[in-house]
């Protein structure tokens, strides 16, 4: 009996680190017709959602995974969120049928101000109304999608902090007027945040998403969650598949946390101790945005850095590390995003 007890308590702890993994697949046009960058074809989308539907995977409310996370909870290995930046129309015209076939909960993450003004290609509060009513979860995006981490001229600290805090504020009133809903989950616009944003989003109580790579779980900070983007680039369902069935990296220590960087800092060093329990630390390997594979130097038993060699460009680049599990045929995923400006200072314009 001892024996067994030994024996369950092991296996147990051997596959705890699939348990803690959940994927959050990140859209925003589901389209023919708008930037591929952005974008997924309805058909790709229709084929994703079925892979999800045919591999029984848990896909589950964001609201849930939130729970889950705050409270340190496991959910079900494979599950899964569906999340969708901004209200374009062409999710309600494209994607909103297929997840109904499927009976799968998705959360929106809109900015109020494009759908205030009507932009043709936004959807209505009359159609955010409907899938809200079909459980659609309405979620924070800013009231105009601005960039948080950019100051404006002459704008204090202070100030500055109070301006975002005041858009963030009107825009989960103005959902809650709407939908009667208020999650108090805001989705970075662009990606882009720093530490002095994620402190001020934990003291009002959020929790935050950004764009860049990776499954969340245990050990993923709060106010800078992981999603995986899904567009054209990076659609391919060889490649999607393994993102599907993702882990999330057991990261114990991140140094630095601040992914903003100064106009002098062009080749920012990252360092990182993980949990190496379960991973296969010959096999971890990194890459750099536009600079391929870059092998981590390990500088002690679970500790590596990483560190880029040439300059990064102005805008956002990223540190992406996989290393394959010791217990399954899955892969541990990590992210890490950067956001420089230029050489004057300016931040980069968005195309």
């Amino acid at each position: 009996m001892k024996i067994m007890c030994k024996l369950i308590l092991v296996l147990g702890f051997l596959v705890m680190p699939s348990t803690q993994a959940t994927v959050i697949l990140q859209y925003h046009h589901v389209s023919n017709e708008t930037p591929a960058i952005t974008s997924v074809t309805p058909a790709q989308f229709a084929e994703q959602m079925q892979y999800l539907a045919d591999n029984q995977f848990n896909v589950v409310p964001l609201s849930r995974v939130i729970q889950a996370l705050k409270n340190k909870q496991s959910l079900p290995d494979k599950t899964v969120a569906i999340t969708f930046d901004d209200g374009y129309r062409n999710i309600y015209e494209n994607a909103r049928p297929v997840l109904k076939k499927h009976g799968f909960p998705y959360a929106m993450f809109l900015a109020s101000q494009p759908i205030d003004q009507r932009i043709n290609r936004m959807m209505s509060w009359q159609q955010i109304q409907t899938i809200a009513k079909e459980k659609a979860e309405i979620m924070n995006h800013t009231y105009d999608h601005v960039h948080l981490i950019r100051k404006l001229a002459s704008e204090t600290k202070g100030q500055w902090l109070s301006r975002i805090k005041a858009n963030i504020k009107k825009n989960e009133q103005t959902i809650y007027q709407r939908t009667g809903q208020s999650f108090k989950a805001l989705a970075y616009p662009y990606g882009e945040y720093n530490v002095d944003i994620m402190k001020m989003l934990s003291d009002m109580g959020y929790v935050a998403f950004g764009q860049h790579s990776g499954a969340a779980g245990r050990y993923s900070p709060l106010t800078s969650l992981p999603r995986y983007p899904v567009a054209v680039p990076f659609s391919k369902m060889s490649s999607l598949k393994i993102k599907m069935n993702s882990l999330a990296m057991p990261v114990l220590k991140q140094q630095p946390l601040e992914s903003q960087l100064t106009k002098e800092e062009h080749r920012p060093k990252l360092t990182l101790t993980l949990d190496t329990q379960d991973i296969r630390k010959s096999q971890l390997m990194c890459y750099v945005s536009n600079q391929g594979a870059h092998p981590p130097v390990w500088i002690s038993e679970n500790t590596f850095y990483i560190q880029a060699e040439k300059r990064l460009p102005a805008g956002r680049s990223r540190y992406n590390c996989t290393a394959p599990s010791k217990t399954s045929n899955r892969y541990y995923w990590f992210s890490n995003t950067w956001v420089k400006p230029k050489h004057n200072g300016e931040w980069k314009k968005e195309k």
